[in-house]
């Protein structure tokens, strides 16, 4: 091939690859072993840059690659920059690559050392010499204007380039080198932040709904709909393109994978649906290097539990971890702090991540980056057979699907989305309680286990969702409801009530207007009921009221006080009767100057939480968003109070308690007869705010598990190499474990 196809050669090319006749079965797993995916557990990426090829010392990172016992590595191939000398003219070759074929060495070099090979690409851009000789491979603008990445010209995922000359470009590196598999960091296309209205597209797009591409972005616009979901679907035929051509290739072993996002909101912008891309990935590779101080190590675990959820416990996710400075600031040739990348690998091992570090450039000056993956990788080798083949063990579920982030979320998902998803995340882990990330669809399949089910401003759902979500309350699992759960369909159109205000016991009293953002600040608070401060210690005014009668459960710890900050602003609602509403809002007041700071309405009988029992099921409906509040405030109130109705509505049937100082994200696995707990300490001075610098231990804890049958009384702990006796009774096992400085893996057996 000399880089132009023709339509004929693509019919024929693409008739011969959807016929998938393996020709090739180097790659196919013998004598009933299972495919080399299933088998490579610690991976490693060295991002070769265009300077490489005249430097990069394979000798010395084949001694790293058993320094770090890994098991696959993955190697610049092709796309935007060749590693090898490629026989098409347009695939730009490394500028210091001269002759030689630096991938083939590198992935015979691990082959010969028994190491698995990624070829990696990376493909939606190229030069402008590829774009002037095919020009209508290229994604447009309204105006015809191509689309750039700096000085590269950004193809279009309904052209050619994808169809025909990748293609090309994926046999030859198989037929040339024999990597064991191919992966792509970018392969997605343009995102949804641009249009594209190049002749591929608008042909392809009136074919499938015979109307023009949407002018603009416009969410109730039905077209503009109609454009999101093609575009979802159109990556999901690249995926199955790019494996059928990589299979037919190198044999049914020979998989591609494209890389994903652990953030759903990214998923969301690039249009990888990540439940489709789960039904048909064989493992999944996630592109996903580092926390931020919003969701911090911890939404790594909650990641590794996300995708497991979709993609079965069975298969494997490694993840890229970056060891070179990732925030603040991008410092791609000095290295992260130590502890700042071990814990993240940590958190993502906790929660059923392979780990798989990451350099950009074989060469590096700062060489301390260089003695960070070692330990942790050679710590995962002696214990892999704990890591994998196991089964989360929760009964707590946090709801959550990709079409409520597209179309509930629109442009504002990571307010209405992510932030309170990612409060019930902080305040899920504060509490030490494990839970589990549910997709919408999945429920019925995978609630079955679960006391308590967790809606976190699900605002959009469908009749269906609302239905299973309603079948799983009948057959007496409880719900927790925050914010405008349910009161949108799944094309974020307003209902005139929650579809579930049946369960809720409360009703909107007023019109439903879609918010064009979040209120971020008011000076508000939520009343707690009854009132109690005329009994504690302080000034008095005279006019306090006589209490009467108890509080409820869910406002345990709050004896002395009467309000709770909030931030928010609530709206009047009409509640069932047989409801309690434990709390109240309290409207605004000025906080500026402080002579003005003094309520104008000490109470309302707007609810700040409505409770409710259905047969066997408790119900919590919290139309105040501190789950969105304490995402962004981390006020312990408002972690302490969700984590109080989290226990109240599961009937404390919460498998793990753990007691002791520190912030503990705790995880439990069953696997075989034994229990499997990680503890990761999340406790240091950067919890909050990246990068951590120093480990500060913990402990000692103490552990309280609820044992399955068959669990036998001794834990062992993998990290300190020591073994504890085990106490309880009634179907418990009680320990001790600690100090903890990183983190602590404890096998119950």
């Amino acid at each position: 091939m000399d880089g132009k196809f023709h339509s004929s050669s693509r019919r024929g090319f693409l008739r011969e690859v959807g016929g998938l006749a393996f020709a090739v079965t180097g790659h196919t797993a013998e004598n009933g072993a299972a495919p080399w995916y299933r088998r490579a557990y610690r991976w490693g990426q060295t991002n070769i840059t265009e300077k490489d090829p005249e430097r990069y010392d394979i000798e010395w990172w084949r001694k790293y690659w058993k320094r770090t016992q890994v098991q696959a590595v993955i190697i610049n191939a092709g796309g935007i920059v060749a590693y090898y000398p490629s026989k098409f003219p347009l695939q730009h070759r490394a500028q210091f690559l001269g002759n030689r074929d630096l991938f083939g060495e590198l992935t015979k070099a691990a082959h010969d050392d028994g190491i698995f090979v990624m070829a990696r690409m990376d493909s939606n851009r190229t030069g402008e010499d590829f774009f002037k000789a095919h020009p209508d491979w290229f994604a447009r603008d309204k105006d015809g204007n191509p689309y750039r990445a700096a000085d590269k010209f950004i193809t279009c995922i309904n052209s050619p380039y994808y169809e025909e000359y990748l293609p090309g470009v994926l046999t030859e590196i198989i037929e040339r080198s024999r990597p064991d598999g191919v992966t792509d960091n970018s392969w997605a296309g343009l995102g949804r932040s641009s249009i594209c209205y190049c002749a591929n597209c608008e042909r392809e797009f009136r074919k499938k709904t015979g109307k023009a591409i949407p002018s603009g972005a416009n969410w109730d616009d039905p077209v503009y709909r109609q454009w999101i979901m093609w575009n979802y679907e159109r990556r999901i035929e690249i995926w199955e393109l790019n494996n059928r051509v990589t299979q037919r290739a190198g044999g049914p072993d020979c998989i591609w994978s494209g890389m994903n996002s652990g953030s759903i909101s990214n998923q969301a912008r690039s249009f990888r649906d990540l439940r489709e891309i789960s039904k048909r990935a064989h493992i999944m590779m996630l592109d996903h290097q580092r926390r931020d101080d919003d969701t911090g190590f911890q939404q790594n675990s909650d990641t590794g539990k996300r995708v497991h959820g979709l993609l079965g416990w069975d298969k494997l996710a490694p993840e890229s971890m970056a060891l070179y400075q990732t925030g603040p600031g991008y410092f791609r040739l000095a290295s992260k702090p130590a502890a700042e990348a071990r814990m993240w690998m940590i958190a993502g091992i906790a929660g059923g991540i392979q780990p798989w570090w990451h350099h950009v450039g074989a060469y590096h000056e700062d060489r301390r980056m260089y003695r960070t993956a070692e330990p942790v990788m050679r710590w995962c080798k002696d214990h892999e057979q704990c890591l994998v083949n196991r089964q989360p063990v929760a009964t707590v579920g946090v709801l959550w699907s990709q079409r409520n982030t597209d179309f509930y979320g629109r442009d504002h998902a990571a307010e209405r989305v992510d932030a309170p998803y990612t409060g019930f995340m902080h305040a899920l882990v504060r509490a030490r309680i494990p839970y589990l990330p549910v997709h919408a669809d999945d429920l019925e399949r995978d609630g079955a286990n679960l006391a308590l089910l967790i809606l976190p401003n699900t605002g959009g759902l469908s009749d269906a969702q609302c239905a299973a979500i309603r079948g799983f309350v009948e057959r007496g699992g409880s719900l927790f409801a925050t914010g405008d759960s349910s009161l949108y369909n799944e094309w974020g159109d307003p209902r005139p009530d929650f579809a579930l205000a049946d369960l809720f016991g409360a009703h909107r009293a007023g019109p439903i207007p879609m918010p064009d953002g979040v209120e971020r600040e008011a000076h508000t608070y939520l009343r707690l009921n009854p009132e109690l401060r005329a009994r504690v210690d302080g000034p008095r005014s005279g006019d306090e009221p006589v209490p009467k009668g108890q509080r409820h459960a869910v406002l345990l710890g709050f004896e002395e006080t009467d309000l709770l900050p909030y931030g928010g602003m609530l709206s009047a609602l009409r509640t069932d009767a047989g409801t309690a509403v434990p709390l109240t809002f309290v409207p605004p007041f000025p906080t500026y100057p402080p002579e003005t700071a003094w309520m104008r309405e000490t109470k309302t009988d707007i609810p700040g939480v409505v409770l409710r029992e259905q047969g066997k099921a408790r119900i919590a409906y919290m139309p105040a968003d501190l789950d969105r509040r304490y995402a962004m405030m981390h006020l312990p109130d408002h972690g302490q109070l969700l984590a109080n109705i989290v226990r109240w509505a599961s009937k404390g049937n919460i498998p793990l308690t753990v007691e002791g100082p520190g912030m503990i994200d705790c995880h439990l696995y069953r696997q075989q007869d034994h229990l499997i707990l990680h503890l990761v300490n999340l406790t240091s001075a950067g919890t909050w705010r990246a990068p951590v610098e120093e480990l500060i231990p913990v402990g000692p804890l103490k552990v309280k598990v609820t044992l399955p049958g068959g669990i036998r009384r001794r834990a062992r702990l993998l990290v300190t190499g020591t073994t504890k006796p085990v106490t309880g009774s009634g179907g418990t096992a009680e320990f001790e474990v600690g100090p903890i400085a990183d983190h602590e893996v404890v096998v119950i057996e």
